[in-house]
């Protein structure tokens, strides 16, 4: 039975990491228009995808044994990934639709897209704190899939903010 979950987690995973990236693209291509009803959506959507994620970790079927100090640096690796999300939000106060001038200050001045950066955190981190082997190396294809939505945007913020290029060249990831 656990095995059943287990593939039915993967599922969900790619099922809603698609529909993220479905949504990216159509954004990109202006077919889909950010608005309060398509926001809603993606956030149920995005809480699907990270539930799933987690579950996925908890319940991988291939365990490797991790001396306990590499599975608390997973386990820092991913509560640094929460914190780094929260204080992104934080600091941007939208996770959509946002009409105002480039954000340059708090974490933005370090880090130029630290939500997608704390995404690629929170999945490598907790696949090694669960010593999930599975869910680790699966986190690698999901995390080119995040790398894909952060370039679909960053095309969109070159077009949207002229001194965006001088920005991303002063700031990391």
């Amino acid at each position: 039975m656990n095995n059943y979950i287990f593939y039915i987690l993967i599922a969900v995973c790619l099922v809603t990491h698609a529909a993220r990236t479905i949504y990216e693209i159509g954004k990109f291509k202006k077919k889909i228009k950010p608005n309060k009803l398509n926001f809603i959506a993606m956030l149920i959507n995005m809480f699907a995808m990270w539930a799933s994620w987690f579950s996925l970790c908890e319940t991988d079927i291939i365990k490797i044994n991790i001396p306990g100090m590499l599975r608390y640096i997973g386990l820092a690796v991913f509560i640094a990934g929460l914190l780094l999300f929260f204080i992104a939000l934080l600091t941007i106060k939208t996770l959509e639709n946002y009409k105002g001038d480039l954000i340059t200050n708090g974490i933005y001045s370090r880090i130029s897209h630290p939500m997608y950066l704390s995404f690629i955190l929170w999945m490598i981190g907790y696949s090694i704190y669960h010593q999930a082997l599975f869910s680790f190396l699966f986190s690698f294809i999901l995390t080119a899939n995040v790398l894909y939505w952060k370039r679909l945007e960053e095309k969109e913020l070159v077009n949207k903010y002229e001194n965006y290029k001088s920005y991303r060249r002063r700031t990391f990831f």
